[in-house]
């Protein structure tokens, strides 16, 4: 362990009134949730409040959030800062990966959204309809979002990265009544054709009668003279105010689609008061969002991190916040840093993932610019390794700045469990996330429900409902069901491992379905990629397991290199004696296989399917998220290379 990690680890003494005043916040949310959320939630608008905050109830989810009381998600966006000094301060400053800016104010934004929601309303949308959002990360898309929920109709974005046919599936899924795209975005320098995606979609979208499209590369498009409408023009025919739509608390605010164990994706539906207040506080609790922040989460808004810490957590707070539209390392490895320094950022919120592929760039680059502004860093997305975390905290953090290493799902809407700088100061552990914020009855629990003892490998669960939980699974409610709530009855089932250690941090070990059985001992992937990375050639790695006639699966791990280490069989060796000597001989990569990069989605998640597909030598299935197409045949490649060795007894 380094010398800047072992700085930052906690010792007992240090550890334990930070902790303590966490822990006694969370004992009152729990036990009374009323009174200790009404407090936060009078720090937003309501038209009207009737009855409690929360009702339990005797299905799933197992409670309600302001049932009836009313609100608008849009107005406390937006038109609360219309009469306060915020009213020009910037909410947004944009960069498009060609190097176009914007800075949109509060008060353009709110003129934009007015004229947006005027435009749905003439349209033929209405409260309760569903407008699906198929953007390149542009103002606009933000707009359309605000406008959606504004006229208390209901958005479903999905990722810009998507192919036709599963943006047909979501456009179906939810029956959307109009589609906002544009004719394409931009992305390592290439027109992304997006417009032409949605004309292959909308061939298998009956209900989908008016498209709206945003001018954005200035490309050619096909134009449907009665369906299709060029968003510039409709807009200079739209009123400049429309009155926003009071909805009760439980009214859907949006879906989104995420994975799940089968093909089908599941439709999160969240609401509209629970999930308002939940991102409002979480993104002023985490973050400790002040004045002369400028704020960048780097998540796209297809992704659930986007909608709550790129749109809503930030607006709700009144926030100025950085929006990238393009490649992270393009043109060259340096974008991030070079835009960090120009305009001042103050508070990065990312993946691991990425932050694994900049290490593998090396320090030079963030080492040409002053990323000096930076006061807050945090994580998002997976567990992160020590290593990484290290590399984040001492590169990019200048060992000064905290690092809120953040857990939570699609589902959960927000934040979990996390460092909470803007409540309590506590020590960090370099691959922890720390505590649950208040409201999060989270425990590790075994096979039967039972609670496990400290630094216990066991499942997540959270035993109480929390403003931000989504409301069901959209018009699968028998699926919410089963999937969250069956297998530990009266809980919430997270499908993560995890262990709780002596001070009450949580350490996440990766999803429970990414578990390999070998020889009857069971071993994450994420357990033991992490031992690879930790390995000074290693700057990225992916498990996956593969059928063992005599062990049941045995490992087979993809491994990218830092700079100046070879793919030798000398350094394969040596990766595989570094896991035998950290994690037994039991976890041996049964096969290695040298890569220069993994396959990843656009918002950087690795695509373990794809690599598991490469060694079944088996059909890839849907590849619409790939980031880059040349990563799975660099995969092939690897694959068939080791085998030719193998078979010439090498």
């Amino acid at each position: 362990m380094s010398d800047s990690v072992k700085e930052v680890l906690p010792t007992q003494n240090s550890i334990s009134v930070g902790v303590r005043e966490l822990e006694e916040l969370r004992r009152k949310s729990i036990e009374n949730p009323d009174l200790f959320w009404e407090p936060v939630a009078n720090e937003l608008f309501w038209f009207e409040k009737q009855g409690p905050l929360f009702e339990k109830t005797d299905a799933p989810p197992f409670g309600q959030w302001f049932g009836n009381w009313k609100t608008n998600l849009c107005f406390n966006s937006v038109d609360r800062w219309e009469k306060s000094a915020r009213k020009n301060r910037v909410a947004f400053f944009w960069e498009g990966e060609p190097g176009d800016r914007r800075a949109i104010t509060y008060h353009e934004l709110y003129r934009e959204v007015n004229r947006m929601a005027s435009v749905l309303l003439n349209l033929g949308v209405r409260e309760g309809d569903r407008v699906t959002i198929y953007m390149p990360l542009i103002p606009e898309t933000i707009v359309a979002m605000l406008a959606t929920v504004r006229i208390g109709a209901i958005h479903s974005v999905v990722f810009g990265g998507f192919t036709s046919q599963a943006l047909a599936d979501r456009v179906n899924d939810s029956n959307s009544k109009v589609l906002v795209t544009a004719d394409g975005g931009w992305r390592r320098g290439k027109v992304v054709e997006l417009k032409k995606i949605v004309d292959d979609a909308l061939k298998q979208c009956p209900t989908v009668k008016k498209v709206v499209v945003v001018k954005r590369t200035g490309q050619e498009v096909d134009m449907d003279p009665y369906r299709d409408f060029w968003y510039a023009e409709l807009m200079k025919g739209a009123e400049t105010y429309v009155k926003p739509v009071a909805v009760p608390g439980s009214h859907p605010s949006y879906i989104l689609y995420t994975s799940g164990t089968t093909g089908k994706p599941k439709g999160a539906v969240h609401s509209t008061g629970g999930y308002m207040l939940w991102v409002y506080y979480t993104q002023k609790a985490v973050f400790d969002m002040r004045d002369e922040d400028i704020y960048w989460c780097t998540a796209d808004v297809g992704w659930v991190t986007g909608h709550s810490y790129v749109v809503y957590g930030p607006l709700l707070n009144g926030g100025t916040s950085f929006l990238y539209e393009g490649a992270p390392d393009f043109p060259e490895p340096d974008r991030w840093w070079r835009m960090i320094e120009e305009y001042g950022i103050t508070i990065l919120y990312t993946a691991p993932t990425a932050i694994r592929s900049f290490m593998k760039f090396g320090d030079k680059w963030p080492h040409m610019h002053d990323l000096s502004s930076i006061r807050l860093l945090g994580t998002v997305g997976e567990p992160i390794n020590p290593e990484a975390w290290n590399w984040y905290y001492r590169t990019i953090g200048r060992n000064c700045c905290q690092i809120v290493d953040t857990w939570w799902q699609t589902e959960t809407g927000g934040i979990m469990i996390s460092p909470q700088t803007g409540t309590t100061q506590i020590p960090l552990k370099p691959g922890s996330a720390s505590v649950p914020l208040p409201g999060v009855d989270a425990h590790v629990v075994d096979e039967s429900g039972a609670e496990l003892p400290e630094n216990t490998k066991g499942f997540l669960v959270i035993n109480h409902p929390w403003p931000g939980q989504f409301l069901t699974l959209w018009e699968d409610k028998e699926r919410f069901d089963s999937v969250y709530f069956k297998r530990f009855p009266g809980k919430y089932y997270a499908a993560d491992y995890a262990m709780k250690d002596h001070d009450g941090y949580f350490w996440l070990l990766g999803r429970a379905d990414e578990v390999l059985k070998i020889a009857g001992h069971r071993i994450g992937t994420i357990e033991l990629e992490d031992i690879l990375i930790s390995h000074p050639a290693v700057a990225e790695s992916a498990v996956i397991g593969k059928f063992d006639e005599v062990k049941g699966e045995s490992p087979v791990a993809f491994v990218v290199l830092r700079p100046g280490h070879g793919p030798t069989p000398a350094t394969r060796r040596e990766l595989m004696d570094h896991v035998r000597n950290n994690m037994g001989p039991i976890a041996v990569p049964g096969a290695l296989y040298f890569v220069e990069k993994l396959p990843k989605t656009r918002s950087g998640k690795i695509m373990r399917r794809l690599i598991k597909a490469v060694v079944e030598e088996k059909a890839l299935g849907d590849v619409s998220t790939l980031e880059d197409s040349s990563s799975v045949d660099e995969a092939e490649k690897a694959y068939r290379e080791l085998q030719a060795e193998i078979h010439r007894g090498g």
